[in-house]
């Protein structure tokens, strides 16, 4: 067996880094090297190292992880922060170029950055706003390749659920038959299939910029549900 994939995440702590978490547990082609402003709990059976840090010095901490791959699941919500645009970018955007830059500093040739679905730096919306201008700044930094998942509403255990979110999940099986062609990129997900696609995508060898959306998540995640 080859040796395992290191992979440094960022957002270890959310519904997508602990869904990683968990499904690199026994698994031998994979090691994950958590970086977290605070302790991370671990389900039974983890063997990871999480570095704990100011995000000021993340950047080191990423350079320490000597990493294969540096997967950024970050993410806040408007309401965290204090509905307040700077308080938002700070982490969606700031922080998230931060660790891209880190990576390239680092040498790391790969960088997972998970997005949100209609994300554009065109969008009247807020959120999806910030979240294109990110992905644009992501492809400018010059990583050898950079991954962009654009999932739609996530389904998974999430330590506290917005009333919104609740009602989405509740709702989304039945939405999800509703959204065909074009607006299938919409569907909901459930955060295990997300980490299973980043897995398959540290398998990649293909310089370059790429964005995948529902469809493209899925096929990549069956890449990742084998274990090499």
């Amino acid at each position: 067996m080859s040796k395992p994939t290191r992979i440094a995440l960022v957002g270890a702590t959310g519904l997508i880094g602990m869904s990683l978490i968990r499904l690199a547990v026994n698994r031998p082609d994979i090691r994950i090297i958590g970086i977290s402003r605070r302790e991370v709990a671990l389900p039974p059976g983890a063997r990871m190292e999480v570095l704990v840090a100011d995000p000021d010095s993340w950047g080191d901490a990423i350079a320490a992880a000597n990493a294969d791959v540096l997967v950024c699941a970050l993410g806040t919500t408007w309401a965290k922060a204090g509905k307040d645009e700077a308080a938002f970018r700070a982490v969606d955007q700031d922080l998230v170029l931060a660790c891209g830059k880190a990576a390239k500093a680092a040498g790391i040739r790969q960088m997972i950055a998970v997005s949100s679905v209609g994300a554009d730096p065109m969008a009247k919306n807020f959120y999806l706003k910030v979240k294109g201008e990110t992905e644009q700044a992501l492809g400018k930094l010059g990583l050898t390749r950079l991954d962009v998942l654009r999932p739609g509403l996530l389904r998974g255990p999430r330590e506290e659920l917005r009333p919104a979110e609740r009602l989405g999940m509740i709702a989304s099986p039945l939405a999800d038959l509703l959204m065909n062609g074009a607006y299938r990129k919409y569907r909901s997900i459930r955060s295990e299939t997300v980490a299973q696609a980043i897995v398959g995508l540290t398998r990649e060898a293909m310089a370059g910029r790429f964005v995948f959306e529902h469809d493209a998540i899925l096929r990549a995640a069956r890449k990742g549900q084998s274990i090499l």
